[in-house]
């Protein structure tokens, strides 16, 4: 494959990739509902693979306004770097801490004396894995810095020019997570698939303007080196 074939998909995969791979770790994320029942493994591989991929998937989205300068771009971007932030918070405390506290818990032999402990992190309202209203707030700062994010980047890439279908998919997709209230499925996935899919879309779309562009200033050159030999011609005869 040459550079010249290779620089589109490249290009593409800079802003699908991350948010795709995020929603198919996504699908394998545990449902728990006795944390000492969880599969620890599963359990933790997940959590670190979403480390890096939360942030990743919201510089994804980010890149799609990289060149905007409007009002919208900058709260696109505002929202996705909070969204980045607290996800990633969230998840380390109610993600990573739950499941090495239950593995230990687990290795212990005596996993009903570690219960309070674990309890206490995994209800706790800011950084839980549940809350007491089953939305902790670093969770749902995160949620709706997404969704806010999102929209916002779909305003200002139709205001650029953009299709509706693309924009309205990235904005719509982004609210998976806030309706089933969670990163597990279907949420998750749901959400990441949906942006992966607008975000390959839209720079898609970036890509084909700009090959109409480059080919309509070379048939213009083309027809600029056309004319000036004929000028000179006339010019001599006269």
């Amino acid at each position: 494959m040459s550079h010249s074939t290779c620089r589109p998909w490249c290009s593409i995969a800079m802003v699908v990739v991350a948010p795709l791979v995020l929603a198919i770790v996504e699908v394998f994320h545990p449902h728990p509902r006795d944390l000492f029942d969880l599969d620890v493994g599963r359990w933790m591989f997940v959590h670190y693979a979403q480390i890096p991929l939360f942030p990743l998937a919201a510089l994804s989205t980010a890149m799609l306004v990289r060149d905007r300068t409007d009002w919208a771009a900058w709260l696109c971007k505002a929202g996705l770097f909070v969204f980045a932030v607290a996800f990633t918070s969230f998840d380390t405390a109610a993600g990573l801490s739950i499941g090495l506290l239950v593995k230990g818990a687990i290795a212990s032999g005596d996993p009903e004396s570690w219960r309070d402990m674990i309890d206490a992190l995994w209800f706790d309202p800011v950084l839980g894995g549940r809350g007491f209203t089953d939305a902790p707030l670093m969770g749902l700062i995160g949620r709706l810095s997404l969704s806010f994010g999102a929209v916002a980047g779909a305003i200002s890439l139709k205001r650029a020019g953009h299709g509706w279908l693309p924009v309205l998919l990235l904005a719509i997709a982004s609210f998976g997570i806030n309706i089933f209230k969670s990163h597990s499925w279907p949420g998750g996935p749901l959400t990441f698939g949906g942006m992966a899919l607008a975000a390959g879309w839209i720079r898609w779309e970036s890509l084909q303007w700009r090959a109409r562009a480059v080919a309509s200033l070379e048939r213009k050159g083309d027809t600029a080196v056309d004319v000036v030999p004929e000028a000179r011609r006339r010019v001599g005869a006269g």
